[in-house]
């Protein structure tokens, strides 16, 4: 059949409208129903653009209609790829990789491609294990969270030509595909805001100590640095994971061993909350005595006392952009802005 030829659409027996052996309404089906081809059928289904509108119209009405969906063994046949996507995060109770997550299972749902979910625990064996038993078997796509991996990690994911973004951290490499935001840049902001405001004797506080912290203490220092007030002793860092009562653990200390301290920037928001809950414990003014940040802005924030100052990270916008380039990639279609910064927002509160 010419596809370039508008066919009449036929109507199917439900009798007719299943294969034998499996019960599944087929591809085939599909086509018949709209009057096209297999092939160009197969292309709509796939998302590629190089169908006529009206064409491509027939065929997802019959898909409708049918309700077929994709046979994952058969794209498998088809492309020597499964019909999943792998996403590898640190962690589920972390609310902003939860969101992150949401983003990419709406994007990659709506196109057919079911995700398998990895947690690494910020573990680099558990994470390698993870990625060796995934991609044996054959996912059609990969969204890693940032760059940290040996030198064997990343051999084992180009060689298998696995179409693959990273989440979260941004990379000057070119032919790296990333989607994220500058965790230098972003924590150099909050150091700013805490200048701005007249502080002078500004803390750090990192917990688990994953490169993104690692990142973040960098930006701080280098802020504090260029405004000559830099001092190595208010640096808490602990690779314990991030949690309020380690934040608490950590205010306590730096006000009772620095009582000129005066700003306080948390890695991340749970261990600021804890901060403001040993503030008022302790009985020391926020931020009147001590001006308090924290990173992610997170939901809670607002109703802390006082309302909790943030960096708000873009974890819902990096989830779906990632998701969407992923496709691209896996359809070989090219993309414009391999490296794409989707930049983060200063709340600013009460506590600051």
């Amino acid at each position: 059949m010419n596809d370039d030829v508008p066919a009449k659409p036929r109507q199917i027996p439900a009798s007719r409208s299943r294969t034998r052996a499996t019960g599944r309404v087929t591809l085939a089906d599909v086509a018949a129903l709209a009057g096209v081809s297999p092939i160009t059928a197969s292309r709509v289904v796939a998302g590629k653009a190089s169908v006529r509108s009206e064409l491509a119209e027939r065929v997802r009405a019959a898909v409708t209609q049918l309700g077929y969906r994709p046979d994952p063994s058969a794209r498998a046949l088809a492309s020597a790829k499964s019909g999943h996507v792998v996403v590898l995060i640190p962690l589920l109770s972390n609310t902003l990789f939860t969101e992150l997550l949401e983003s990419v299972q709406s994007v990659m749902w709506d196109a057919g491609y079911p995700i398998f979910v990895g947690i690494t625990q910020y573990q680099p064996a558990r994470e390698a294990a993870l990625l060796e038993s995934y991609l044996s078997h054959r996912p059609a796509g990969l969204i890693l969270t940032g760059f940290d991996r040996s030198e064997a990690q990343r051999r084992l994911i180009a060689d298998s030509r696995t179409p693959c973004v990273h989440v979260m951290e941004l990379s000057a490499d070119p032919t790296l595909y990333c989607v994220g935001l500058s965790q230098k840049e972003a924590a150099r902001t909050v150091a700013r805001h805490l200048l701005d405001r007249g502080r002078r004797r500004i803390a750090f506080v990192g917990a688990q100590l994953d490169p993104r912290t690692l990142e973040r203490a960098e930006g701080f220092r280098s802020a504090l640095s260029a405004a000559g007030c830099h001092d190595p002793r208010l640096e808490f860092l602990d690779a314990r994971p991030s949690s309020a009562a380690l934040g608490a653990e950590a205010f306590r200390r730096l006000v009772t061993e620095h009582p000129d301290l005066d700003g306080v920037f948390f890695c991340n928001d749970d261990l600021a909350h804890g901060a403001l809950l040993e503030a008022l414990r302790m009985g020391v003014p926020v931020p009147g005595r001590v001006s308090v940040v924290g990173f992610n802005d997170l939901p809670g924030n607002e109703q802390m006392l006082p309302a909790l100052t943030s960096l708000r990270t873009p974890r819902r916008e990096v989830g779906e952009a990632a998701a969407r380039m992923l496709l691209r990639l896996i359809r070989g279609e090219t993309v414009e802005t391999p490296v794409l910064d989707l930049g983060f927002e200063l709340k600013v509160r009460a506590s600051s």
